[in-house]
């Protein structure tokens, strides 16, 4: 099975993530950020990944921290859980709507990080998460996943269901490109023999 722990400490927060890739999405979920906690079961369920995360993080200054830590500690943990990658899928898409919302994910497990996002949040919070704090998440995913991540919210007037479209879109993408290709019989997918 292709599982990680990984526990990351630091003077803002403590983090430990735990990582079935192959698993049927059971989740444990407790960063102290409830609209996060929301946000990664919509990874985990749709995804099919079981995650155990725990966070404890600076919450009295505010989220940001714990938001963005929380996604460096995923992405080592996913890097972890991959190994050398030989006989995966790699790439990975995927369309996602809920009622006006519409967003797509396209990811490459390249091992070069990029991210381009574009997500015309209609407000600045969504309750009292700062929707600033999902480019945040997603950026510390990418450099530490070493993925290469593009995110449109191509429709959508409701900040909620935009920010929950994209992860939803994220976890099935990330799904579809950690897969193993039965086709690659063990290989690495790329030209250059390593990624």
């Amino acid at each position: 099975m292709r599982t990680a722990e990984v526990t990351r400490n630091t003077l803002e927060t403590q983090i430990t993530v735990k990582i079935n890739l192959d698993g049927s999405g059971e989740r444990h979920l407790d960063t102290g950020v409830p609209f996060l906690d929301h946000m990664l079961e919509q990874i985990s369920r749709h995804g099919l990944f079981d995650l155990h995360i725990v966070a404890k993080g600076d919450l009295h200054i505010d989220a940001h921290h714990t938001v963005e830590d929380t996604g460096i500690t995923l992405g080592m943990a996913f890097t972890k859980a991959l190994g050398d990658k030989k006989g995966i899928v790699r790439y990975g898409h995927s369309y996602v709507p809920l009622d006006e919302a519409l967003s797509r994910v396209v990811i490459d497990l390249s091992g070069r990080p990029g991210l381009h996002q574009d997500i015309p949040f209609t407000r600045a919070s969504i309750g009292s998460f700062d929707v600033d704090l999902v480019f945040e998440f997603f950026q510390g995913f990418v450099n530490h996943a070493l993925c290469t991540l593009h995110i449109d919210n191509l429709k959508g007037v409701n900040s909620h269901h935009q920010c929950e479209t994209v992860f939803k879109a994220f976890g099935r993408a990330l799904r579809m490109a950690v897969a193993i290709d039965e086709r690659q019989q063990g290989a690495i997918p790329s030209t250059k023999g390593a990624l």
